[in-house]
């Protein structure tokens, strides 16, 4: 009976279906006794460590607040507000899609659910016209992120009449637990226009330095009418790949002179990019830009294209000519043209959506699994063997995933 109490709670949080299979080989629904052969050839019972209902009712609080539905107040009002395009409820909306907060994350997700279905709505009446243009936007640090994408949100708002949202991923100070960066300091002129919504959120520790909300802000966004998403990552390497994964078209500054970066994983980075842009063509600059932007022409010669129906492209641009940043902009809405009319855009988007649901079973997986009493009262001695040189990273990783099914 448990066990099936078991499956019928993991239809919501998918990473406890890992329970059910266990669960099936208890006996008379005791938790506590597996069946197993006895020397004799009988059936005997053997008391084991399992994940126990008491157990899975704190993973379930942890995870989720059942008694919030699609019904609830809150999430009725912020969805009614973000249709109409409030800053302050898309930004309320983004809080509670990244709290780990059971309750905010029911209301949140609720919410998610509400405005992907006005979106597959408006997708079947407007056709791939209603989609909005997601754009990732990377770079080593010094090449000039904030300061080109402050550029270009001004270029389409004034010029393009576009409602541009800015999601910047920081680095996570060990200390607030805040961003480290502050983008939002270094675009004044973009921060201020009320077209324009800019958000930051620190990478808490995520893999990539890309979090897990981004891709429902992003969803988000175009709830509140946003033409146009621009998410700029760390530009640590890993973000990269994770950016890639979540947007229509990948974009990655270079700064003059940088050739060196041709060399190990910028390789791997060029492979992704659909777009490269040589940043501070301008004075003194400018003769080492052109530089760099043969050497990448040159480089992408031999690279396969990512994808089928795009080559990638290599400019040049400067915040101090405008005409260089409106060059990129025409490149990036060439790439939309052309992959909307192929249907590759909506071809994307539909395999990002599979991806992401992957990479949040993987996270409740590890969340799960890390708040299993029996773990966390072993951890601290295996890190120590660890640490000590006692035992390999690996035997210590088999005895915590041993211990997690009571094995």
């Amino acid at each position: 009976m448990f066990a099936r109490r078991c499956l019928g709670f993991s239809s919501r949080n998918p990473c406890l279906l890992v329970c059910s299979r266990r669960f099936e080989q208890t006996v008379g629904g005791n938790p506590g006794c597996r069946r197993q052969q006895s020397p004799s050839g009988g059936e005997s019972t053997e008391s084991v460590s399992p994940l126990s209902g008491d157990v899975l009712g704190k993973y379930a609080k942890l995870h989720w607040d059942d008694s919030i539905t699609r019904d609830d107040p809150e999430v009725q009002r912020l969805k009614k507000e973000l249709l109409e395009g409030s800053r302050a409820a898309l930004a309320s909306a983004i809080t509670l899609v990244e709290s780990k907060n059971p309750t905010k994350r029911a209301r949140g997700n609720h919410l998610l659910s509400e405005i992907l279905a006005v979106e597959r709505q408006k997708l079947a009446q407007q056709g791939t016209d209603a989609l909005i243009f997601r754009v990732g936007i990377s770079g080593s640090p010094g090449v000039g992120k904030s300061t080109f994408i402050e550029a270009l949100g001004m270029e389409l708002i004034q010029k393009h009449g576009k409602k541009v949202a800015v999601l910047t991923v920081d680095p996570t100070s060990q200390t607030t637990g805040g961003s480290i960066l502050g983008d939002l300091t270094r675009m004044n002129e973009l921060s201020r226009n009320p077209r324009a919504y800019i958000r930051q959120s620190p990478t808490s520790g995520s893999l990539g330095g890309v979090t897990r909300g981004i891709h429902e802000a992003v969803i988000l966004c175009e709830g509140a009418g946003y033409d146009v998403v621009l998410i700029e990552t760390v530009g640590v390497g890993q973000s990269e790949i994770s950016v890639a994964g979540m947007v229509d078209l990948f974009c990655l500054l270079v700064g003059p002179g940088h050739g060196d970066e041709l060399q190990g994983v910028k390789r791997g980075v060029m492979e992704l990019s659909d777009l490269l842009v040589v940043t501070k063509s301008d004075g003194e600059l400018e003769p080492k830009a052109k530089i760099t932007q043969a050497d990448y022409i040159s480089a992408l010669k031999y690279l396969r294209p990512r994808k089928e129906h795009w080559k990638p492209k290599v400019l040049r641009a400067s915040v101090f000519k405008p005409d260089t940043v409106s060059q990129v902009w025409d490149a990036m809405e060439e790439f939309r043209v052309t992959a909307t009319k192929n249907g590759a855009l909506l071809a994307g988007r539909n395999e990002q959506l599979t991806m992401w649901m992957w990479n949040h079973v993987k996270d409740e997986l590890m969340n799960v699994f890390q708040h299993h009493p029996d773990v966390v009262k072993k951890a601290p001695f295996l890190e120590r063997e660890v640490r000590r040189g006692l035992r390999t990273p690996g035997l210590a990783a088999e005895v915590l995933i041993r211990t997690f099914f009571g094995l």
